[in-house]
């Protein structure tokens, strides 16, 4: 993380902002777990909870849900199964593992349990096409991807696992009215945490998440300064 973002999350949390991840990945990076040092963090896109470090939420496929997930007609497609220990994918003959698969220690899919899962990832061109099928056949699932900014990928998720719910279940749990919660995003599967948001933030340009958004911070790299206004700004309440 850039060292201004940094400086700036410390000076937040010595203001008694409560920080929390809410991310897409089954584990957020380690270099971001430690230069936030969150009250909280939420992976599988909000499906699986920590508090103070401590499992507080988890939600898992239902073996009917899960099946018809599993039942995709990509041809071809890699698919990733993801479960709080560890991920399942097949990589293909000749093809070089990705390092985040292999600081998962991955096993191959067969071997994935038929309970536990969390989140269900597909890699392919033609991915909008189930994505399509099982809105259709499955609307409580969360489906988040199959568009820009990721077009050829998919998540899936149980129902109720989604960012927008891990923001809600998270400011209640630290005691943060709704009206106080500030959330990040950038990507399709931010709109529902910026939706619920008392105050929205995009980062970045993706048309998505205009419409939610209270204020936009267009380059990543400004995000910084974004948050150093913000501790400017608490400082200056407190002194008045």
């Amino acid at each position: 993380m850039p060292a201004d973002t940094v400086s700036a999350l410390a000076r937040l949390r010595a203001l008694d902002v409560r920080l929390a991840i809410i991310t897409g990945r089954d584990t957020p990076p380690g270099a971001v777990r430690s230069a936030v040092q969150p009250d909280a963090v939420a992976t599988n896109n909000g499906g699986r909870i920590e508090l103070g470090g401590s499992l507080h939420t988890e939600v898992r496929f239902s073996p009917e849900d899960l099946e018809a997930v599993l039942a995709h007609e990509l041809q071809d497609a890699r698919m990733v199964l993801f479960t709080a220990d560890g991920l399942y994918v097949d990589v293909p003959e000749g093809i070089e593992p990705e390092p985040w698969m292999l600081a998962r220690s991955y096993q191959p899919v067969h071997e994935a349990p038929r309970e536990g899962i969390l989140k269900v990832g597909f890699y392919h061109p033609q991915v909008a096409g189930l994505a399509g099928r099982l809105r259709a056949s499955h609307p409580h699932l969360v489906l988040t991807g199959a568009q820009p900014p990721y077009p050829q990928f998919l998540t899936i998720t149980p129902e109720g696992a989604h960012k927008g719910a891990a923001l809600t279940l998270i400011a209640d749990a630290l005691g943060v009215p709704h009206s106080h919660a500030v959330a990040f995003g950038d990507s399709d599967n931010d709109e529902a945490m910026l939706e619920v948001a008392g105050y929205a933030v995009q980062v970045g340009t993706l048309p998505l998440l205009a419409r939610h958004a209270h204020v936009q911070v267009p380059r990543h790299e400004d995000l910084g300064a974004y948050l150093h206004t913000l501790a400017d700004r608490l400082e200056a309440d407190q002194r008045t």
